[in-house]
């Protein structure tokens, strides 16, 4: 019994050192400067960093000196910068899963989990700037597989489908996140509102090509589509364009687990 006790316990001992202490199985050192920093603290003060100056000023250096300490002082806690990176993303994940509403539709159910994503991701637009690290692992990162996972528990599907779905709307929402993550750096930079940029973008490309040229895309610049000048009543905050993809991927998930 002690010996299958120690093989059921060699996967939990292999785990990455970021992986194993977002679970708690790390124990805070006990000697350091009087014990005053937490992981809690370190990790938080890391993505208000990033979250006001983006991802490259995020730095073990950094941090410390945020707290008032050293380096050394936080590799006491944490291993090393992509521990810490991993960790930071995990806490921004750490959203609960709203009660379960039987009576809502599946896609209702599916839109309100594709829009938490991408609104985690408008709160903080360096997470798309971190590398995919495989599957996620960390428990609240693992969250935002459960809550869809529950939504497609009676849909006609192997397990494998269903993950793929996951991966389908997971990806999506990335690709928007990167879109906002862009168009908002754009406008601290310049100076320049979004939608001042757009009027000015179509002003101009109205003077600089023609419907002989573009005879398909001109009158989209013409009518300010194209610049999404007259931008679309939207059902959430991130507009119609985004509104309009989802549903074409939530249309072709219906038609799958129907045919």
């Amino acid at each position: 019994m002690k010996k299958e006790e120690h093989h059921l316990s060699d996967p939990i001992q292999r785990l990455p050192k970021g992986i194993a202490l977002s679970w708690g199985l790390e124990k805070e050192p006990q000697r350091g400067p009087k014990r005053e920093l937490t992981l809690q603290q370190i990790v938080n003060t890391a993505i208000q960093i990033a979250d006001k100056e983006g991802l490259p000023a995020v730095s073990m250096n950094r941090v410390a000196k945020s707290l008032g300490y050293t380096a050394m002082s936080l590799y006491r806690y944490i291993s090393s910068k992509d521990d810490l990176l991993l960790l930071m993303q995990d806490a921004v994940c750490n959203i609960p899963i709203p009660a379960e509403n039987s009576a809502a539709h599946w896609r209702e159910q599916m839109r309100e989990y594709t829009q938490t994503c991408l609104r985690t991701i408008w709160e903080h637009p360096w997470f798309v700037d971190l590398p995919i690290w495989g599957e996620p692992m960390t428990p609240n990162h693992m969250q935002f597989v459960e809550w869809p996972l529950r939504i497609m528990r009676d849909f006609p599907l192997t397990d494998r489908e269903k993950m793929s779905m996951i991966i389908l709307i997971s990806s999506y929402v990335r690709a928007w996140g990167s879109i906002l993550r862009d168009s908002s750096r754009a406008e601290q930079e310049t100076g320049v509102p979004e939608s001042q940029r757009r009027a000015d973008l179509g002003s101009a490309l109205l003077a600089l090509a023609s419907a002989e040229r573009y005879p398909h895309l001109y009158p989209l610049i013409e009518s300010g589509t194209y610049t999404e000048e007259n931008e679309t009543e939207s059902k959430s905050m991130f507009g119609h364009d985004f509104d309009f993809g989802l549903e074409r991927i939530l249309d072709g998930i219906e038609h799958y687990i129907q045919k």
